[in-house]
């Protein structure tokens, strides 16, 4: 059994109504041996004469006639389908609890929420900023429904999507140190200067690893889990500050600049949510719409 287009159907219906092929042609803005082709193959498929070519203007036999009913039924159910369908999808409502950091990825998470708001503008976002192990936490206790989670994390007991985007490390220092002059700045460069290293554990250990033998030399002062109070800690001239560079995206060079680390230490993310945890209809919908999202990102 042929399952024949909905495509067809319409050019079908529109040959049938401008009873002329050139004019059907233009109508649908497409040449006019294609739509010839696209007839003869529409007639192939039905097994049966649909037009009387040689009558002008251009007629339909007894089997188009019926054709041409159905068609229109069946191109009107579509119509109403999807129109069911729309009016569904406006009327899923809800509130959506999201965990993320200070990164570069949250640009993206932004605009994947923007989306979606547009799309479905009955569901409101709860927006909760802390580190991966807190917001891992949250998850655990149901309190956030989906993170944005800074690699390296345990990733055991959740679903997750890698995103598209590097998260480049960096050293935010007073604007007026010589440093600031640099293109970026090296372990051994900041061997001999205070420094506010990330409080998460396992970020902490891939920074302390990039240090090397410098490690043992560092004078570390303090650890913070937000790139913003870090940036005030180094305004206030408490040393240098080692954090994601899309965690200050508005810094301003004024008081505070922030050069990459090098050699390059790079980072990704994932969007992650419990494994085997129910959710309610907005919190699916958007884990479906981020998957298509990110899958076009990627591509």
């Amino acid at each position: 059994m042929q399952v024949i287009e909905t495509r067809l159907l319409y050019y079908f219906l529109t040959v049938a109504r401008e009873r002329n092929i050139t004019n059907a042609a233009k109508t649908l803005h497409i040449t006019q041996p294609t739509l010839s082709r696209q007839m003869a193959l529409l007639e192939e498929e039905v097994g049966a004469k649909l037009f009387i070519r040689d009558s002008r203007p251009l007629s339909l036999t007894d089997e188009g006639l019926l054709f041409r009913r159905r068609a229109e039924e069946i191109l009107e159910l579509l119509e109403k389908a999807q129109a069911e369908i729309r009016i569904h999808e406006e009327q899923i409502e809800g509130i959506i609890s999201v965990g993320c950091g200070e990164i570069a990825s949250v640009k993206l998470l932004t605009e994947m929420m923007a989306e979606f708001s547009r799309k479905y503008p009955r569901v409101k976002f709860d927006v909760y900023t802390a580190t991966a192990d807190q917001i891992k936490h949250r998850m655990d206790n149901g309190l956030t429904d989906i993170g944005l989670l800074l690699e390296p994390v345990d990733m055991e007991r959740y679903e997750y999507i890698r995103l598209p985007i590097k998260e480049r490390w960096a050293a935010v220092m007073p604007s007026g140190v010589p440093l600031a002059r640099h293109e970026y700045v090296t372990a051994k460069e900041l061997a001999d200067i205070p420094v506010i290293m990330p409080s998460r554990q396992k970020v902490h250990d891939e920074v302390a690893s990039w240090f090397g033998n410098y490690y043992e030399k560092l004078s570390i002062i303090g650890a913070t889990n937000f790139s913003t109070n870090s940036a005030l800690m180094v305004q206030a001239g408490m040393g240098y500050a080692l954090i994601i560079e899309g965690g200050l995206p508005f810094l301003e060079d004024s008081n505070v600049c922030m050069r990459p680390l090098y050699p390059e230490l790079t980072a990704t993310s994932v969007l992650a949510w419990k494994r085997e945890q129910p959710f309610g209809a907005a919190v699916r919908r958007f884990l479906e719409y981020a998957k298509c999202f990110l899958g076009m990102q990627k591509a």
